[in-house]
């Protein structure tokens, strides 16, 4: 479940840089790696990032809703998308900091 939380945040992330207009970074949505990395993780880095995933998809599906309707009214949702786009970029590097690396046996 939570794999597939990480997944959908990546295609929304995706279209928030395309609404942004800009490009999304390939790396940066390398779902894969970022679930093997959890499922090495324990303790509390894995409880607080369980908690970041649920904190970054209760912000971005809003903020998306909303970028959307203004969209749909004519009005240039690039500044709001790019706001939002950082917001996703920094919890998304945070998250990843706290997962353990591949190489960890």
């Amino acid at each position: 479940m939570l794999g597939a939380k990480w997944l959908a945040v990546q295609e929304v992330a995706a279209l928030v840089a395309e609404l942004a207009g800009i490009e999304a970074d390939p790396q940066a949505q390398d779902g894969e790696t970022f679930i093997e990395r959890l499922a090495l993780t324990k303790g509390w880095r894995r409880n607080l990032a369980e908690n970041g995933i649920d904190d970054l998809v209760a912000v971005v599906e809003p903020g998306v809703a909303a970028l959307l309707s203004l969209r749909a009214r004519g009005i240039d949702a690039r500044p709001p998308a790019l706001a939002l786009w950082q917001e996703i970029e920094d919890a998304r590097a945070t998250l990843l900091a706290l997962v353990a690396p591949l190489d960890q046996n």
